[in-house]
């Protein structure tokens, strides 16, 4: 009886770490630290109980977003028949493994947490005001990208609200919450980060497509069409290219731009296909996903990377 109970606990506790997609937290550590890193590279003094409350904040919003989009679009989740391992959910809600409840109580729960890492960062840390409203908007929009009544994935918002909420929002709260106040270089950085984003969820969008619409959830892939949504991807990569060379000018350092050129050659392999119809074909969106991803995450760690090195 008791080694039953360990193994069902165990296979409940696999269930919710799935549930929480602890792969996808490493983009909140590198966007975080580009903040961070374009604050020591002004030099600034680095605050390291500043930072560890920020961190926990920029993660529990995370899991808490994880969570309750796996709760809120569960409808969408069940009317998708062809998930891959980047869309379509984590599948643990939808395939019954956890309760619907479950992950709502885990969404709440991790919420609180990072509201409570919020008010310790202005009681004890006494941040200034302008780092902790931008988390408060960070989880907000977290919040309301799939809760209702904003629900705002499904009012074609949903890739700009990501767009905001990782590259942009995450960076600057890391940056002003040591500066203590927001600031022109971190906004030049995530620039070209943005429209990675936005290019990388449009492209995780295209399979679930057909159960996002039947379920409501009209994204821009469901509201422009595929074709039309294809070429909003080839023109946000193209203007993160070629906003480099604006964004040096305006006084992003010049080998920060170069190092976000080096994926540039993976950048338009990823054009080239969308344009060419890959999207038509179910056998490249896991590969066409997780290029995207990696397309991202490459150039944000490229940033981070080279503000370490400028900052040495």
């Amino acid at each position: 009886m008791l080694l039953f109970l360990m193994k069902k606990a165990s296979s409940r506790l696999i269930n919710v770490l799935r549930l929480a997609r602890p792969l996808f937290l490493v983009g909140g550590f590198i966007f975080y630290g580009l903040g961070v890193m374009v604050a020591l590279y002004q030099e600034v003094r680095l605050d390291v109980t500043v930072l560890l409350c920020g961190q926990v904040a920029v993660t529990a919003t995370q899991l808490m977003t994880h969570f309750s989009n796996d709760y809120y679009d569960l409808s969408a989740d069940r009317a998708n028949t062809t998930p891959t391992r980047w869309s379509g959910g984590s599948r643990v809600l939808a395939e019954g493994l956890v309760s619907p409840r479950t992950g709502l109580w885990l969404a709440v729960a991790c919420g609180a947490v990072a509201l409570a890492a919020t008010a310790i960062l202005v009681g004890v840390a006494r941040t200034g005001p302008w780092a902790v409203g931008l988390l408060l908007v960070a989880v907000a929009l977290a919040w309301f990208y799939s809760a209702p009544p904003l629900r705002l994935h499904s009012r074609g918002l949903g890739e700009l609200t990501v767009s905001l909420i990782v590259p942009v929002l995450t960076p600057a709260v890391g940056y002003t919450l040591q500066v203590g106040r927001p600031g022109w270089l971190p906004l030049l950085v995530v620039f070209p980060l943005a429209c990675f984003q936005a290019a990388m969820i449009l492209v995780i969008n295209f399979p679930d497509a057909a159960g996002d619409l039947q379920a409501g959830k009209r994204t821009l892939v469901v509201r422009l069409g595929a074709p039309r949504a294809a070429r909003l991807h080839a023109a946000l990569l193209a203007t993160a290219y070629l906003s480099l060379p604006l964004l040096v000018g305006a006084g992003l350092p010049p080998l920060v731009g170069m190092g976000l050129l080096v994926p540039l050659p993976l950048g338009g392999w990823l054009v080239w296909r969308m344009v060419r119809g890959a999207w038509r074909e179910p056998a490249a969106w896991g590969g066409l996903a997780f290029w995207s991803i990696g397309l991202l995450m490459a150039s944000a760690g490229l940033a981070l990377l080279t503000f370490g090195w400028l900052t040495v």
